[in-house]
């Protein structure tokens, strides 16, 4: 299915009204991994700021040890702190990357934003090294704005 096709269908999720924000979620996780062929790993996580820490909300694939993770620290702590799309090719090559599993090739993150404010993000890992484009940046960014009506 192509990101045009998924459009409508992440907005759709969003305005389901018998379902709460973390099904919703939890939703949107499942309609990207089973879709995108290079989506293995599709999750949220969302800022404390008080504490400067990360939580993983609803996701979908392998389970993860890395349920908090401080703001700098790694792929999703790094763009917690700068508020910008982050895009790594090929895990290996990164210094401060978390290693979640060993097939995991690279990773996309895309902050989602909230009235201006960094609440969160979507990360997508995948077992494939650098399949991740331009397009995935605005679809990732487009269904971040779906979820940001959620809040």
């Amino acid at each position: 299915m192509t990101f045009q096709e998924l459009q409508p269908k992440i907005s759709a999720i969003v305005i389901e009204a018998d379902k709460t924000r973390d099904e919703k979620l939890l939703a949107i996780c499942h309609l990207l991994n089973e879709n995108i062929e290079y989506y293995n790993w599709v999750g949220f996580y969302f800022a404390n700021h008080e504490n400067r820490t990360l939580h993983l909300g609803p996701y979908v694939g392998a389970e993860t040890d890395h349920t908090v993770i401080p703001f700098g620290k790694g792929i999703c702590g790094q763009v917690a702190e700068s508020n910008s799309n982050f895009v790594v090719p090929d895990v290996s090559a990164q210094d401060n990357y978390i290693a979640c599993s060993f097939t995991v090739k690279s990773e996309i993150v895309v902050p989602l934003f909230v009235n201006g404010v960094n609440i969160g993000q979507i990360d997508i890992d995948s077992h494939v090294i650098d399949p991740f484009t331009e397009a995935d940046e605005r679809f990732l960014e487009f269904v971040n704005q779906e979820v940001s009506k959620l809040f």
